[in-house]
């Protein structure tokens, strides 16, 4: 498995400690994060019907607004009033504190409880005869728009698990399991592999499988992010959560539960979502310097300005102000919700995202090395000819002779061949001792004859000569058949090359990113499909070890490479370079070496990937530069540097202006869903 280049943390969201809202997922997560949202809702309408009266009945309001309402124990009516939205609504701001003390990390919570705490007390304290004014107000204030922004932070971050919420919504509660001449139906959780089960025009497939009977057309947009249905018929794997289109068919389980290809999606996409990148971990490091830079400032701004012989409470207010401003909620948010975001609506579209370092570092990306077969060509292979070049074996014999050692391979060359053999009615033969020539091709035993079927890498190595008319079409993949170590022929195959390789080519040169390929083919079919693309260079005949050698020289020469394939057999490619990409469809989408995976294998969806990376890394150096430029503009204002001029920034409007801050980075994360392409 690969290592990623960064030692990933864990966020936590412990129940007392909200101050870093990372998103929680799975249901547990979605029930945990609602339970709060519905907590934060009800305290700030409670706090804001106070919060009213509070404001009506404050002499200072009053004397600002020019008018007298002084009601018999006035004082008392604003301490009680205020006590309960001190206690009730700065409740969830108290225990945070709690929290980060036992922590021994001070954060945004700690900020925003030293504030209303000081501002509860010196108040309470003028009211039972301290010399000052109290400014229960600001306090009541601050606390609901406190309230408030805490209530929109978490519905987007909420928001933001909507799809994952979605994923797990598509398994259907039931599925109908066929015994014989019965269909019984059962819950999921009782389905079995090899089990058969019924899918109706319209239902959801219950479980990864194969299709044993019928044909149909299946939506797998939610999975996938193919638009268009896929037809589906017998022999064909279908996944679990697919919607089924307009044919009955039956299934045979292969995966259910957490073996299941939706499952592991969610897995994966929740993995991600907790992974720290090296940008997390950046805006951390600021919001905990933040904290201690806040503290030192407040306080030394209390003490300034009662050196100065300004009055106590004057001093105390500044403090409080600059406590309020230098709260890092923005901060806080500014990467958790765009690596929420970005990580669900990739799974939306098809992109898996492992390593979120390397997702973020996809813009860097200079050289995009690509296999050919079923990424840049369709992989749908087709038999154009059949050659013997042997007296005693006939084209057709050296068919099905070949065949038997293609029957189990899923490789797009093995499924033309198998399919030829069906369309001649051919009979496969047996075979034993079968074995893969690691890059070259596979040998066994057939009919007592030991077969093999290669590529033109290892009739060279083996120093036997390639017939001259074996590449008769440049577009052509030409595998040879040795029959006991002789060569009796050759089968030449046809795969046309995706109409999407071009638009994605051209997005990635408009981008500046070179577009080479690495290909097992021959020298003539590789320049083929180059000279067709327009690549800027190809490598043919390449090994899986030579693949590693390629990343490797274009490392030394200091260009970021992304590497695609199939997560098996270039596994050690992916791991080498800067960005592994796998690509496949269906249940194959789990390689364990590649950062980012592809559910199908079409090159436009690597230029989306691209796209979306270099979004996502910009909506998060705006967050994080908003977030900070905002502090260190607000908080020499809390503290009062402009006061020669006339200006000083109340509590209260510090609030307002700290709550902006945190709506207008979770609006701008929110955007991010707009900047993958769709198909």
């Amino acid at each position: 498995m690969k290592h990623t280049k960064e030692d990933h943390s864990k966020m936590n969201h412990e129940s007392g400690d909200h101050s870093g809202h990372s998103p929680g997922h799975g249901q547990m997560g979605h029930d945990h994060h609602k339970m709060m949202i519905d907590d934060f809702k009800k305290r700030f309408w409670v706090t804001l019907v106070l919060t009213v009266p509070i404001l009506f009945i404050s002499p200072m309001i009053q004397d600002f607004l020019g008018y007298e309402f002084l009601l018999p124990g006035n004082p008392y009516i604003l301490f009680i009033l205020s006590s309960v939205v001190y206690f009730y609504g700065g409740w969830p701001f108290i225990t945070g504190f709690w929290s980060e003390v036992k922590k021994a990390a001070p954060g945004m919570m700690t900020l925003i409880a030293l504030a209303i705490t000081v501002a509860y007390v010196y108040s309470s304290a003028t009211v039972f005869g301290l010399q000052g004014v109290d400014f229960f107000w600001e306090l009541a204030t601050l606390i609901a728009i406190m309230l408030l922004g805490h209530w929109i932070e978490m519905k987007s971050v909420l928001g933001a698990s909507k799809a994952l919420q979605l994923l797990v919504s598509m398994m259907p509660a039931e599925a109908h399991r066929v015994k014989g001449d019965n269909i019984e139906d059962i819950p999921l959780d009782e389905l079995l592999i090899d089990d058969i089960i019924l899918v109706r025009p319209g239902e959801k497939v219950p479980a990864d499988g194969i299709i044993v009977e019928g044909s149909s057309y299946l939506n797998e947009s939610m999975l996938t992010g193919e638009s268009k249905p896929v037809k589906k018929e017998e022999k064909d794997k279908v996944i679990g959560g697919s919607i089924n289109g307009n044919g009955s068919i039956k299934i045979k389980v292969e995966h259910t539960g957490k073996d299941s290809y939706l499952n592991k999606v969610i897995t994966m996409v929740e993995e991600a979502q907790k992974t720290k990148s090296k940008m997390q971990n950046l805006s951390d490091r600021a919001a905990k310097w933040l904290t201690y830079i806040a503290l030192v400032i407040g306080f030394g701004t209390l003490s300034v300005w009662l050196i100065l012989g300004f009055p106590f409470v004057y001093a105390l207010e500044r403090m409080v102000t600059v406590m309020v401003i230098a709260c890092p909620h923005a901060l806080g948010l500014a990467i958790p919700l765009v690596v929420a975001i970005s990580t669900a609506v990739s799974a939306q579209n098809g992109l898996l995202i492992r390593n979120r370092t390397a997702f973020e570092e996809s813009r860097k990306i200079s050289v995009l090395v690509f296999d050919k077969t079923g990424t840049l060509t369709k992989g749908d292979f087709g038999v154009t000819r059949i050659k013997s070049v042997h007296v005693d074996y006939s084209s057709d014999e050296i068919l099905r002779l070949s065949s038997a050692l293609e029957q189990s391979s899923e490789h797009p060359i093995a499924v033309g061949i198998i399919k030829k053999v069906k369309e001649e009615k051919m009979t496969i033969p047996n075979l034993e001792n079968f074995n893969a020539i690691t890059g070259k091709g596979v040998e066994a035993i057939v009919e007592g004859k030991q077969i093999k079927v290669v590529s033109p890498g290892y009739l060279r190595d083996e120093k036997i000569t390639i017939p001259k008319d074996a590449y008769s079409d440049a577009a052509e993949t030409v595998v040879f058949v040795l029959i006991d170590d002789q060569l009796a022929g050759y089968i030449a195959l046809a795969d046309e090359i995706r109409p999407e390789s071009a638009k994605a080519i051209k997005i990635f040169k408009e981008n500046n990113i070179k577009v080479l390929m690495a290909t097992g083919d021959n020298e003539i079919t590789a320049k083929a499909v180059s000279d067709n693309l327009g690549l800027d260079g190809y490598f043919a005949e390449v090994l899986p070890h030579q693949k590693v050698e390629i990343v490797k020289d274009l490392q030394s020469k200091n260009e970021f490479v992304a590497m695609t394939g199939d997560g098996v057999n270039d596994a050690p490619a992916l791991a080498q370079a800067n960005v592994g990409i796998a690509v496949g469809s269906g249940t194959d989408v789990a390689a364990e070496t590649a950062d980012i995976i592809l559910v199908n294998s079409n090159p436009q969806d690597i230029a989306n990937l691209i796209l979306f990376g270099k979004a996502t890394y910009n909506k998060m150096i705006q967050n994080l530069t908003w977030a900070t430029g905002y502090n260190v503009v607000a908080i020499p204002l809390a503290a009062g540097v402009l006061y020669s001029s006339g200006f000083v920034l109340s509590p209260a409007i510090g609030a307002v202006f700290m709550s902006l801050s945190t709506i207008i980075v979770a609006i701008n994360a929110q955007l991010l869903k707009r900047k993958i392409a769709k198909k």
